[in-house]
C-alpha cells in the first residue's frame, strides 16, 4: 500500500491529475487488486504507462494538461486491465461443470457476443462466437461456454487463434466427438484505419473430431446455425 501511495502522490505532484488519493486509487488500484497489491514493480510499471500515454497525447498534438484530458492516461490504464482480464484465469477452467445428462446429438450455443484487442494495433474487434460440440459423455452448462469464450477472448488477440483457442479447450475438457466453432468479427484496425472497408467482417472456423471428418456433420451446424 505503501507504493501505491507513493505512486499516487508523485502524480499530484506532477500535475498527471486532480482527482483526489482516495479516488483514483479506487478508480484504479482496488479494482484490480490481484494485480498490483504488494507488487511494486507494477505499480512501477503503471507510473510509466501513465506517464508514455501523457507523451502519446502529445505526440497527436494536444495538450495532456487541458480539462477533458487531464484524467486520460488513468482511465486508459483502467480500460486496458479490464479489456485484458482473460489473462487472470485459465478460461478452460469453466468448462469442468459438467452435468450427468444423456445427450449424443449437438449442442450449440450461438451469437455469444464478445470484444477483444487485436495484437497487432491495439484496435478493438468484436463480434459473435458459435460453438457446438457432439458430446461423448461430458455436457458442461450452457453459461459456462460463454464464460470461456470471454476468457480468452479479454486478451490480445488475433481472430484466427481465438478461435482455435475455443475449440481446442472444448476438445480437451469435454472429450466431445467432435468440435466446431465459427467466429464472426469486425476488425477497427480494418475498419477504422488503414483500408478503412467500414462493412468488412472476417469469419474463421475450426473443426475436430467428427466435424473434420464428416462433412455432413458440417453441414449440420452450417444449417443451424442460418435458421
Amino acid at each position: 500500500m505503501i507504493n501505491i501511495v507513493n505512486f499516487l502522490i508523485n502524480l499530484m505532484k506532477r500535475g498527471l491529475c486532480r482527482m483526489s488519493l482516495l479516488e483514483l486509487e479506487s478508480k484504479v488500484f482496488e479494482k484490480f487488486p490481484h494485480i498490483f497489491n504488494g507488487d511494486s514493480n507494477k505499480v512501477e510499471q503503471a507510473e510509466k504507462i501513465v506517464e508514455a500515454l501523457r507523451h502519446l497525447i502529445e505526440l497527436c498534438g494536444d495538450d495532456p494538461n487541458r480539462d477533458g484530458l487531464l484524467e486520460t492516461p488513468q482511465r486508459v490504464l483502467k480500460a486496458f486491465l479490464e479489456y485484458t482480464e482473460g489473462y487472470q484465469e485459465d478460461p478452460k477452467e469453466h468448462l469442468k461443470k459438467v452435468f450427468d445428462v444423456q445427450h449424443r446429438e449437438l449442442v450449440l450455443v450461438k451469437d455469444i457476443e464478445f470484444y477483444s484487442i487485436c495484437e497487432h494495433h491495439f484496435a478493438p474487434f468484436f463480434g459473435v462466437a458459435h460453438v457446438g460440440y457432439i458430446p461423448n459423455e461430458k455436457i458442461t452448462g450452457l453459461s459456462k461456454i460463454a464464460r470461456m469464450v470471454d476468457g480468452y477472448a479479454k486478451r490480445f488477440q488475433v481472430q484466427e487463434n481465438l478461435t482455435n483457442q475455443i475449440a481446442d479447450a472444448v476438445e480437451e475438457i469435454l472429450e466431445p466427438q467432435g468440435t466446431m466453432v465459427v467466429v464472426e468479427a469486425k476488425h477497427m484496425c480494418m475498419c477504422g484505419r488503414g483500408i478503412k472497408k467500414s462493412d468488412a467482417k472476417t469469419t474463421t472456423t475450426a473443426v475436430r473430431g467428427v466435424y473434420a471428418e464428416r462433412s455432413d456433420s458440417r453441414m449440420e451446424f452450417l444449417t443451424l446455425l442460418n435458421r
